[in-house]
């Protein structure tokens, strides 16, 4: 690389960098300032989406059960931080200012650079409805790539998180470095979905119509975690040699293999009729149909849990994976690690594999308690109720 083309590379860096620094710092702030000569609307309550087009289901029941009371003016704004950029970035953001400026209650199921960024009015309300159950991998202070100062201010202000279980309250709270008091196990919003018996046989129904090849049979979903080596996270190549598994399978059995949304790699080589790959559902919804769950360090667990069926857990790089984990891996999970293909197809074929240990209920007591069909209730009684506010 020539000189000046080095010296261009450092010097475009720079102004990105110097530009990021204005927005945050400066413009974004200045914007939000000018918006709250308006009063803040009582009955508004707010909804950031920074990752979708649509609302996550992380926000999807508790916006219907708002909606069905008939109170609420409810908002939703959307910022896809990791795809838009340039002019349509910064207009997607005022709008967010402009609405976020008089919102009584403001919900967000991430790290928020947005609500770093500006002094939040005091008579506003900020919850966060963290987008994992439980605690797995490290995340917040303790997990994220961010700056110290950039991280402690990206939760700074908010009154509430809401969180799956009573026992991992403190570590939320170390984390995001708030007070424990404001962190209260109400509940993930979206596992009331795990108690909905109507809704849940509505996903059945849809996957069944899809794939009616599943109706009847033993469904074993494999639902990894990417891995952050080789070509990166878009391609996932797990340890398995597919011809000897789908050998190896139960006349019943059905490999069901639902993919992380950052994978896009085919992962099967070949068509199987017992194995195969599934993108047009998400991995939630095949949990309805599923009769076992097959993964490693993914958080899924979590809500799989609910649905009180077998994990195994298919872990061929445990001796050198390692992303920090809050759990003690692999004494606490919900289920049995196997390290090779042999083991697994060992415990696929198990007519015992179908029973649950002592350590699945320990599991449930200990990261999931706030879970139990009631969290949106809970969430949506505390909204007219809350008095925690700085």
């Amino acid at each position: 690389m020539s000189f000046f083309k080095k010296y261009k590379k450092k010097f475009v860096a720079k102004l990105r960098q110097l530009r990021k620094y204005y927005r945050y710092k400066v413009y974004f702030p200045k914007k939000y300032e000018s918006y709250c000569n308006q009063p803040v609307q009582e009955n508004k309550v707010l909804f950031l989406e920074m990752r979708f087009t649509t609302l996550s289901n992380s926000f999807q029941y508790l916006y219907k059960k708002l909606e069905e009371s008939g109170e609420y003016d409810l908002k939703c704004s959307y910022v896809q931080f990791n795809f838009i950029r340039g002019r349509e970035f910064t207009q997607r953001v005022n709008e967010m200012l402009k609405e976020l400026a008089t919102a009584k209650y403001v919900f967000v199921d991430d790290a928020s650079l947005i609500l770093s960024s500006i002094p939040l009015r005091k008579e506003t309300v900020a919850i966060n409805l963290w987008h994992a159950c439980g605690a797995f991998k490290k995340f917040g202070q303790r997990g994220t790539n961010l700056e110290l100062k950039t991280d402690l201010a990206t939760h700074a202000q908010y009154n509430l998180v809401s969180v799956s279980g009573a026992e991992v309250r403190p570590i939320y709270a170390d984390a995001f470095d708030i007070d424990l008091k404001k962190v209260k196990a109400l509940g993930v919003p979206r596992t009331d979905e795990f108690f909905d018996k109507k809704l849940i046989e509505q996903k059945r129904e849809a996957i069944y119509k899809a794939y009616p090849e599943l109706k009847g049979k033993f469904v074993i979903i494999y639902a990894p975690t990417f891995r952050d080596e080789g070509q990166g996270r878009s391609q996932f190549n797990p340890k398995i040699d597919f011809d000897r598994l789908s050998e190896k399978l139960l006349p019943n059995q059905q490999f069901i293999i639902c993919p992380h949304p950052v994978m896009k790699n085919d992962i099967v080589p070949k068509k199987y009729d017992n194995i195969k790959v599934v993108r047009d559902f998400s991995t939630n919804d095949f949990m309805f149909v599923s009769d076992m769950l097959i993964t490693d360090y993914s958080s899924v667990i979590f809500e799989y849990v609910l649905l009180k069926k077998p994990i195994g857990f298919f872990c061929y790089d445990l001796a050198i994976y390692d992303r920090g984990f809050y759990l003690n891996y692999p004494d606490d999970l919900p289920g049995e690690v196997y390290e090779n293909q042999e083991q697994l197809e060992e415990f696929l074929q198990d007519s015992e594999n179908t029973k649950l240990t002592e350590k699945y209920d320990t599991f449930i007591k200990k990261y999931m308690s706030g879970c139990d069909g009631h969290s949106c209730e809970r969430l949506a009684g505390l909204i007219n109720s809350y008095v925690g506010r700085k």
